[in-house]
């Protein structure tokens, strides 16, 4: 079997905060920015790579109650629903050029007791970016 990762999903709650983080911040490159009915999908990925991030509209999610929502909303205000994890080569460098456009801190770079050394951050509808360094 042959799988590989396309794309994957993260909620935004402001379409135009979610493209100057993803491409101003950490230099992914817009492939779509599709709306329907006053809600935006954005797909961004990393140049050079086919994988990509489709920001979209929580809301949207067919199926969810009136409850479910509230509780996702929620849950992308405390930072808690949704995640990403990275790699870099030069983690503290990284770390450096992401701090220095005021992007929330969640944690400087640290060496885990599982043997990673990461570094995290929000994104502006509080998903949690971790970046870990690469081997």
């Amino acid at each position: 079997m042959d799988l590989r990762i396309q794309q994957t999903y993260l909620p935004h709650n402001d379409p135009d905060a979610a493209v100057a983080f993803y491409r101003d911040v950490l230099g992914f490159e817009v492939r779509m920015d599709v709306g329907y009915e006053g809600k935006r999908w954005i797909t961004v990925g990393p140049v050079g790579q086919d994988v990509a991030i489709v920001l979209y509209p929580p809301e949207a999610t067919p199926g969810l109650t009136e409850d479910e929502q509230r509780a996702v909303v929620e849950m992308m205000a405390k930072g808690t629903y949704a995640s990403i994890n990275l790699g870099t080569p030069d983690l503290d460098a990284t770390f450096a050029t992401i701090e220095a456009t005021n992007a929330e801190v969640v944690q400087e770079p640290t060496d885990q007791p599982y043997g990673v050394r990461d570094c995290a951050f929000r994104d502006p509808a509080g998903n949690m970016i971790r970046i870990a360094q690469a081997g």
